[in-house]
């Protein structure tokens, strides 16, 4: 009984900080093993790690054995997130087009200004593309980065620039890059482009 009582005196210390500020503390952990442990001790202290990615602006798995499923359980309560760094590494960080997809679900997305895929071997087009089509509305996307974009991606048929600041000569520039590419949504489409006879870049 005493053994017990001691149990419950331990527990109940160790759950004494406020979720807040335990969530503050944790935030400052940047090993994900740790982070694991630290969500094992308690209902509380698991809330504390959930709490505390959500207020990480960077994100990295270069360095880290994760696969597509952990990647995304993490990615998922980082609803803050500035920066995913995504890059595989030695230890090998086993990221997929299924992952792509599955990041692009997040929350996060819309608030993203870098995303590293340097090494992922198992990424192709069709992940990019998975994760690109989400980022309209991202006032932060310029042209600049539009234009990188369809640049890379040959084989991208689609886009969807709802909400982006576009110009009439970014416009024609993404068309003469691909002249196949649909641009959605049709009625963001100058009309003038209509006239204006595209040429491919020699």
């Amino acid at each position: 009984m005493k053994r017990r009582a001691e149990e419950g005196k331990e527990e109940t210390e160790i759950d004494r900080l406020p979720v807040d500020l335990l969530a503050h503390i944790l935030a400052l952990l940047t090993c994900f093993k740790d982070l694991a442990q630290a969500s094992s001790v308690s209902r509380k202290w698991r809330q504390g790690v959930k709490e505390s990615l959500a207020r990480r602006e960077r994100l990295s798995f270069s360095g880290w054995k994760v696969d597509d499923d952990s990647s995304t359980r993490l990615v998922l309560h980082a609803y803050s997130l500035k920066d995913l760094d995504i890059s595989r590494s030695r230890w090998g960080c086993q990221i997929t087009d299924h992952g792509l997809h599955q990041l692009s679900m997040a929350n996060c997305i819309g608030k993203l200004c870098s995303v590293s895929l340097w090494g992922t071997t198992g990424i192709t087009d069709e992940g990019v593309v998975q994760l690109s089509i989400v980022l309209w509305g991202c006032r932060h996307v310029t042209e600049s980065g539009l234009l990188a974009l369809v640049n890379k991606c040959g084989k991208l048929e689609s886009i969807n620039v709802w909400g982006m600041r576009i110009s009439v000569e970014c416009f024609i520039a993404l068309l003469t890059i691909s002249p196949a590419l649909q641009i959605q949504p049709k009625g963001l489409l100058p009309t003038s482009i209509d006239s204006v006879s595209i040429w491919p870049i020699a």
